[in-house]
């Protein structure tokens, strides 16, 4: 009798552990998808435009605020950008230097409303005129 008692008791710690499990597992994975994250950006990552573009337009799932961005050319150096907005929003248009035809990458780092650092990038190519 004891014997079949404890097996009940074991079974039902079993059964709650698990529970608790998936319950922290679903908690941690809502929480790793609570980060802002890019939605759209104009020009496209991957893009060809036949002329440099001025600005940049990043569109993102929740409102983030830039804390750092950066241009570089072919792999060249890093240029930091310093004229990033100041506001968060879901929007954010950066302004570029005047860039020559060739391959760019943008990269950057936004603040999400919960307050981590997420890191993006584009990659896009000014076509020679």
């Amino acid at each position: 009798m004891k014997r079949n008692s404890a097996m009940k008791q074991n079974s039902a710690v079993k059964h709650r552990a698990r529970l608790f499990a998936g319950i922290v597992l679903a908690a941690s994975a809502a929480a790793a998808q609570a980060h802002a994250h890019l939605v759209r950006a104009v020009p496209a990552n991957g893009s060809v435009v036949a002329a440099a573009p001025a600005r940049v337009v990043l569109d993102f799932s929740e409102a983030a605020r830039l804390t750092a961005a950066w241009i570089e050319r072919d792999g060249g150096p890093k240029q930091k950008l310093e004229s990033l907005p100041i506001e968060a929003s879901a929007r954010l248009t950066v302004q570029l230097p005047a860039l020559a035809p060739g391959r760019y990458e943008l990269s950057w780092r936004a603040s999400s409303a919960d307050g981590h650092i997420v890191p993006g990038h584009i990659r896009f190519t000014v076509s020679p005129s």
